[in-house]
């Protein structure tokens, strides 16, 4: 594949994952407006592997404590933060994973890409995420975060498989509705993503092993280092500016390229 469709591919991965615009939406959409070829499910995969990496960075301190509770959570016990945080990211990722090995094995998530769903994803989910900035509260930060807010953000990620909901963005969503300030919504967003990704990158990645060629998985790894280099900066810059703004940027870009979507599709 040329390192330039590698390039834009990893970029728009990187710089989409953590934001609240639908990395999936963009993968699916850089072949069709820009005339490229598909780059397929496995440089899909090592995007994804590669933003995988950059949260795991990013938020390190948490990781680490959640890894070190899992011996804990074994035993049955959550007296720890550690083990209370690997337990609520296990129950937040049962909904999203059920959820998607349903889609997968019906194949209704490859019917799903279609520029009509994408561009009412974008407009409609982008409208849900302004009210529930703007009408949330702030009372709560992640230290309150629960077994039942889990359960229930764990259901807002699940509707993120439809192509243009954007997981990050529809958590969010859910977060700010429940009363999460700004940055810990993000923060317990980003923290969520790391089984999900996961779990869809190792159903995904075993099938893309069993067809992959050398060429290929070169440039797997090639896309999993570009995509995670982005996704670390845009990371970074979204949690730097939650402090001082709201999500009202990235609500008007969703709803500007929602439109600009449904026009190309019903046109």
């Amino acid at each position: 594949m040329p390192l330039l469709h590698l390039f834009l591919v990893a970029v728009i991965q990187g710089l989409t994952e953590f934001l609240p615009v639908s990395s999936s939406a963009h993968l699916i959409l850089l072949p069709n407006l820009a005339g490229l070829e598909d780059q397929g499910q496995t440089i899909d995969v090592a995007v994804h592997v590669g933003t995988l990496v950059a949260v795991m960075m990013y938020f390190w301190a948490d990781i680490r404590s959640a890894i070190l509770g899992v011996p804990r959570l074994m035993t049955g016990k959550t007296d720890t933060e550690g083990a209370r945080l690997a337990l609520l990211l296990v129950v937040a990722s049962v909904p999203v994973v059920a959820f998607g090995l349903v889609l997968h094995m019906t194949g209704l998530d490859a019917e799903m890409r279609s520029i009509k769903v994408i561009g009412w994803a974008m407009l409609l989910f982008g409208l849900l995420l302004y009210w529930a900035d703007q009408a949330g509260a702030t009372h709560k930060t992640d230290r309150d975060w629960c077994l039942q807010d889990a359960m229930v953000m764990g259901v807002w990620q699940a509707v993120a498989l439809i192509p243009g909901t954007s997981r990050a963005g529809i958590t969010i969503t859910g977060a700010r509705f429940m009363g999460y300030n700004r940055s810990d919504s993000a923060k317990l967003a980003m923290l969520m993503s790391i089984p999900t990704i996961a779990a869809s990158g190792a159903l995904l990645g075993f099938e893309s092993l069993l067809k992959a060629d050398t060429a290929i998985l070169s440039d797997a790894l090639i896309a999993a280092a570009l995509s995670c280099v982005a996704a670390l900066l845009a990371l970074s810059l979204m949690m730097r500016l939650l402090r001082s703004v709201s999500y009202t940027p990235y609500v008007i870009y969703r709803i500007v390229l929602g439109i600009v979507l449904l026009v190309i599709a019903y046109t």
